[in-house]
């Protein structure tokens, strides 16, 4: 089973992982703020990620690790 993750001291809301993500199991977290300001990315369902690395790919800070 795959597993993605986000360093959120890297993540700067830009909402580009979101945008790939065939599955749509990845969102900006509006209920929390980083140190710097921005809304992080996290996954809503990581039993439905099957590890395609698309997020991680088009990550311009590479705040995302897909374990698989």
């Amino acid at each position: 089973m795959a597993r993605m993750t986000v360093d959120e001291h890297f993540c700067k809301g830009c909402g580009l992982c979101v945008d790939v993500c065939p599955k749509h199991i990845i969102e900006l977290d509006k209920t929390r703020i980083t140190p710097k300001g921005y809304h992080p990315a996290h996954c809503i369902d990581q039993d439905a990620c099957t590890g395609c690395t698309s997020c991680a790919i088009m990550c311009p800070d590479v705040a995302i690790t897909v374990e698989r």
